[in-house]
């Protein structure tokens, strides 16, 4: 399954405005289920708080490896939105993957099985 980035203003203003947030020390991640797409969308985003431009692009590539590690247990048919917070910068992709995992468990759209999708 491929990852499509979101990248249009209104996509993440409807997943700010209808979609259920879920919050960790590291990142909020905001999840709506989508009606015309059937596979998964994410959309980052760092504010200025976090840093200079190298320390923004590190954040985006720790979430960025972080999701792609679980993307194959996340249920199709979802868009995401992850919003960095300024303690991203002191983990590894593999604590953060750890902590989307929980999140997306407490969203309900973390699959056990990977043929449940």
């Amino acid at each position: 399954m491929r990852l499509v980035k979101l990248k249009s203003n209104g996509d993440f203003r409807r997943i700010y405005r209808r979609g259920k947030s879920f919050v960790t020390p590291f990142f909020v991640v905001y999840v709506l289920p989508n009606r015309k797409h059937r596979g998964i969308r994410l959309g980052i985003t760092v504010g200025k708080k976090i840093g200079g431009a190298v320390q923004r692009n590190r954040a985006k590539r720790v979430i960025t490896a972080a999701f792609r590690s679980c993307m194959p247990r996340i249920c199709l048919g979802n868009d995401f939105v992850i919003v960095a917070r300024t303690r991203i910068l002191g983990i590894k992709s593999t604590v953060a993957a750890e902590s989307l995992r929980k999140q997306l468990s407490a969203a309900n759209v973390w699959c056990e099985n990977e043929t449940d999708q």
